[in-house]
């Protein structure tokens, strides 16, 4: 008999999480191996390895489902993660999806949408609320426009790239050089080097194209 994917629920109304799992429940694919109310709880269980997809609420007291998103990253062998959300906001769904998050689901839709979510995500697929995927194709749209415009961006190198991307999220060399586990000093010559590629000029000209380009990069 196939093992049945495990799921990890975190939401902090407890009639919600009621709901949520007894949908889970119906499905023979899935079992729910653990619950949480805040982001706190929620980071200790996944990092027990109890489950192998991980249902957030971006609002959650403590720790955001995203702030968790970007801490489990860190580990060997995270859970794929799903977030739930009242918002169609364009930033927080880029956020998401730059922190890797495999699902971004409407709460409004959830009870439609959690199963086909799960199963997209446990083949190793993304998945978006129908009603928000509109904003994955302007995303798009608007990574081939700054590429046509800065072709030195397909010249980056992996490491240059995660350089720019964090640059994008508004963090400093050191904080970079922490999350890469490289030093500083060696972030800044990456830092030379993407503004050479982009030929940008001036000390903080990489840095505002970063900002200004997030959506994109």
């Amino acid at each position: 008999m196939k093992r049945r994917i495990k799921v990890l629920i975190v939401d902090d109304h407890p009639v919600f999480r009621a709901g949520l799992r007894q949908v889970i429940a119906s499905d023979s694919r899935f079992e729910v191996s653990g619950e949480a109310a805040d982001g706190a709880a929620a980071l200790e269980l996944a990092q027990q390895g109890k489950a192998d997809i991980a249902i957030f609420d971006i609002d959650l007291p403590k720790l955001s489902g995203l702030e968790v998103a970007r801490r489990l990253r860190r580990m060997p062998h995270p859970p794929h993660v799903i977030v739930l959300t009242m918002y169609e906001d364009g930033c927080m769904i880029d956020e998401a999806l730059d922190l890797g998050v495999k699902g971004y689901v409407l709460k409004e839709n959830a009870v439609v949408d959690i199963l086909n979510c799960l199963q997209a995500v446990a083949e190793g697929e993304c998945y978006l609320s129908p009603s928000i995927s509109k904003h994955l194709v302007k995303r798009r749209h608007e990574a081939d426009r700054l590429r046509s415009q800065k072709p030195g961006l397909n010249d980056l190198t992996p490491m240059e790239r995660r350089v720019l991307k964090l640059l994008a999220e508004n963090k400093t060399s050191k904080e970079i050089g922490a999350e890469l586990f490289i030093s500083p000093r060696t972030v800044d010559t990456h830092r030379q080097n993407i503004a050479l590629k982009l030929n940008l000029h001036g000390a903080r000209r990489l840095f505002q194209f970063a900002l200004e380009n997030k959506a994109a990069l």
